[in-house]
């Protein structure tokens, strides 16, 4: 089913974000095509059962949310040596071709209603290319949302032997915007043969703003795409994090971690799919609920006829603080192969009544040992993070939302 199109909508309104930032016309064409695909397009796909759609975004009043021509952020890029990370006003004019070629190409702009409402609204976002054999680990987006609305679009592209490290953080600002929000992000994720590609995210928007995020990519031959996904803020969240193995010997792995609490609901999605021979990956996913919050999970892993020796685990747990807190999960594996190793798993249950006790028959107060098991809970997933950086800010706003 698709929403509805804001009166506020029109190919005029496309046309004015795109004259603004003076970009070339392929890139009016795209938004425009993009535009046209809303009347028809579906909402994203969400699990349902009979009688119930666990996530509802047929709710969202995208004619409150949307303000596409007052679309206003703070934002921080930080590069490493030899790597170019630049905003796309400027990366159009310096790499106009590339982004031309790779644009669009991992994340079809017309998927559905809301990849086709950022692809044509998108005013802020960030290119990144690493060139042949380049190393970096320090680059970084600090974004503050400072709108009511705002459509962000991240395209990484890596050449052959590179490696990259990307740190991605967004939070609300202080803009003085009152009631319910909307921010969307996309990025989408080239790594070139033989290369490493990082990308770590950590959202913790305000509790009036509703967050949609996919971020997909491909890997060729001997690549390796690893994701961390982290969220802990929003009043609802649906992020989806798909890799697509198309090279041999390539690898995925998807960490997420998010902590519920008041009324906060997140659909979180981890996919794979192995679409070439001797490839892996790893899904780990570890969430926290309290007061009514509320969590949906579905992880997916495609094994293709074409994917010999392939190796694929998936794992996602689920702690209730509240008894009026719920969470719903949803593994698959989809095999169409023979020779491969696999495995998914996903569980849901309270802080363990016996291990509270002994914390508490040792002095320590019922709120401190509940912390402490709680920090314990997230242990599996912050030791699968590599980059201390993003663990530690991880960590610390766990600590500041037990608190």
């Amino acid at each position: 089913m698709s929403a509805q199109l804001p009166a506020n909508l029109s190919e005029e309104t496309v046309r004015t974000i795109s004259e603004e930032r003076d970009e070339p016309e392929w890139l009016l064409e795209t938004r425009l095509d993009a535009l046209s695909a809303l009347d028809d397009a579906p909402l994203p796909d969400v699990i349902q059962t009979p009688g119930r759609r666990w996530t509802n975004l047929e709710a969202l009043d995208f004619e409150q949310l949307v303000d596409p021509l007052n679309q206003a952020d703070t934002t921080e890029r930080v590069t490493a040596e030899g790597v170019e990370v630049l905003p796309f006003t400027e990366a159009l004019s310096e790499y106009g071709d590339l982004i031309e070629e790779k644009f669009g190409s991992i994340v079809e702009p017309e998927s559905n209603y809301l990849t086709a409402l950022s692809a044509a609204l998108f005013t802020t976002g960030t290119f990144i290319y690493v060139p042949e054999d380049v190393d970096a680990e320090d680059v970084k987006i600090r974004a503050e949302m400072n709108s009511r609305s705002l459509f962000s679009h991240t395209l990484v592209v890596t050449e052959e032997s590179s490696s990259v490290t990307i740190l991605e953080s967004i939070e609300s600002g202080d803009d003085g915007v009152d009631g319910d929000r909307y921010f969307s992000n996309l990025v989408e994720v080239d790594a070139g043969e033989n290369s490493y590609v990082q990308y770590g995210s950590l959202q913790n928007l305000d509790d009036e703003t509703y967050n949609y995020t996919l971020k997909r990519g491909t890997t060729d031959t001997y690549s390796t795409l690893n994701w961390i996904e982290g969220n802990l803020g929003s009043r609802l969240t649906r992020s989806d994090i798909e890799t697509n193995l198309d090279g041999d010997s390539s690898e995925t792995k998807i960490v997420g971690a998010f902590f519920g609490h008041e009324d906060q609901h997140f659909d979180v999605n981890a996919r794979v799919w192995h679409n070439a021979e001797h490839t892996t990956a790893d899904l780990v996913t570890r969430g926290v609920l309290d007061d009514e919050a509320r969590s949906v999970y579905e992880g997916v892993q495609d094994v293709g006829r074409d994917a010999w020796d392939t190796n694929s685990y998936q794992r996602e747990n689920t702690l209730m603080l509240s008894d009026e807190s719920e969470a719903d999960a949803s593994p698959k594996l989809i095999i169409h192969n023979h020779d491969t190793e696999a495995s998914h798993s996903a569980t849901v249950g309270q802080v363990d009544k016996e291990d509270l006790f002994y914390m508490v028959s040792r002095a320590l107060p019922d709120r401190q040992a509940r912390n402490m098991l709680v920090e314990g809970f997230f242990v599996p997933v912050l030791e699968e993070i590599d980059v201390d950086e993003f663990r530690d800010d991880l960590r610390e706003l766990i600590a500041a939302r037990l608190r």
